[in-house]
């Protein structure tokens, strides 16, 4: 059996990892198309660790995007999002994702879609899946992206250019409402999750992604975990799960609770803050967040935050009453979100009109890099 050859260029955005491909070079139906995906990332894997393909058996570094000019007046590019699962054999388009976002600028500029303007280039960008556009702020030097810098950002190791990315109007990217069930507050009731069966107060907010809150005190939690921690309690996790699917419908993104995606919505953990240590032994102070919060992707914690669930949930705070906004500190400015591998500032600008809340901005910083380019090997079947 031969090997087909596609080009592509492996990256990193923000904490997450993926794939990128030209849209032209991948002229084929969907089916064939989630076929090379599959096999580009090591998907199914029982083993969990996606030994046979470019994934690294987490949720954040099993992704695919696809870049093109646009056609469109109000962008440059077009990104479209693929969430690879690792171990079913499933490739979920239903959210994007804002890590990789912070690459589709480099990438488009590198591969001359976008022309470098001096030391900033502003790349306009048409999400596909949400149907939203978000503008990128890219550091260029000689006409490509420039890479180097000493930003930080937690969940990565080492510096890089400080990528500025405004969210515009991201209110209503999943569903078509902010608060897509007409309420800061909803109460789901499970009857078959042991325990922790009763009822649940949950928020559910939809900006850049569509997010569900719940208190982790509702699980003896008090924010501080491990991602361990909460991996190996299958009854929290099988309970979070059953909230995140009941939540969806509620929102409308389906009919049932099986039919709701596997990505989207999340489902976040959130809690005042309190001291804990990041994933890298570093100690961080209660006074270092404004809220604590876990999220949930693709049935794994995420060890760092999922951007558009970050912005999703730095919304979430500014609306009063939500959940999340009674365990979230007041702050004038950026948002500090503790999680597992430090804090991340979100800022978001949400303000009440007369009765109803509007989000017209979300500004995160990402660092970006293309460590790989060439082309994946998928068998030619």
């Amino acid at each position: 059996m031969t090997q087909k050859r596609i080009p592509a260029v492996f990256m990193r955005g923000g904490s997450s990892k993926g794939v990128f491909f030209k849209t032209e070079d991948m002229r084929v139906d969907g089916e064939e198309r989630d076929r090379i995906l599959l096999h580009a990332l090591g998907s199914p894997d029982r083993y969990g660790r996606q030994l046979n393909g470019m994934g690294g058996g987490v949720s954040s570094v099993s992704k695919a995007v696809f870049i093109n000019p646009s056609a469109r007046d109000d962008a440059d590019v077009d990104y479209t999002f693929a969430q690879v699962a690792i171990d079913q054999p499933v490739v979920d388009f239903s959210t994007t994702c804002g890590n990789l976002s912070s690459a589709v600028g480099p990438f488009a500029i590198d591969t001359g879609m976008v022309r470098a303007d001096g030391e900033m280039t502003l790349v306009r960008v048409f999400n596909t899946n949400l149907k939203s556009v978000y503008h990128a702020h890219i550091p260029t030097r000689n006409g490509r992206f420039d890479e180097s810098g000493d930003f930080s950002i937690p969940g990565v190791s080492g510096t890089g250019s400080k990528i500025g990315l405004d969210y515009l109007s991201p209110g209503g990217a999943s569903t078509g409402r902010l608060l897509p069930t007409g309420s800061v507050v909803d109460v789901i009731t499970l009857d078959d999750s042991g325990d922790f069966s009763g009822e649940f107060q949950v928020s559910c907010v939809d900006s850049s992604t569509a997010g569900v809150f719940v208190a982790a005190s509702r699980f003896g939690l008090t924010g501080a975990e491990t991602v361990t921690e909460i991996e190996e309690n299958p009854a929290i996790m099988e309970t979070l799960d059953k909230l995140r699917r009941k939540a969806g419908v509620l929102m409308g993104m389906a009919n049932s609770t099986d039919d709701i995606p596997l990505g989207t919505p999340k489902i976040c953990l959130v809690a005042e803050p309190a001291d804990y240590q990041t994933l890298a032994g570093e100690t961080k102070s209660a006074n270092d967040a404004h809220v604590a919060a876990r999220f949930l992707s693709m049935g794994q914690v995420h060890r760092v935050l999922p951007l558009t669930g970050a912005m999703c949930l730095g919304t979430a705070c500014k609306i009063s009453g939500t959940v999340a906004a009674s365990l979230c500190r007041a702050a004038d400015g950026d948002l500090a979100l503790a999680n597992p591998s430090g804090v991340l500032p979100v800022k978001a600008e949400v303000t009440d009109r007369s009765g109803e809340w509007v989000v017209d901005k979300v500004t995160v910083y990402r660092t970006a890099r293309a460590m790989m380019e060439g082309a994946v090997l998928v068998p030619d079947t």
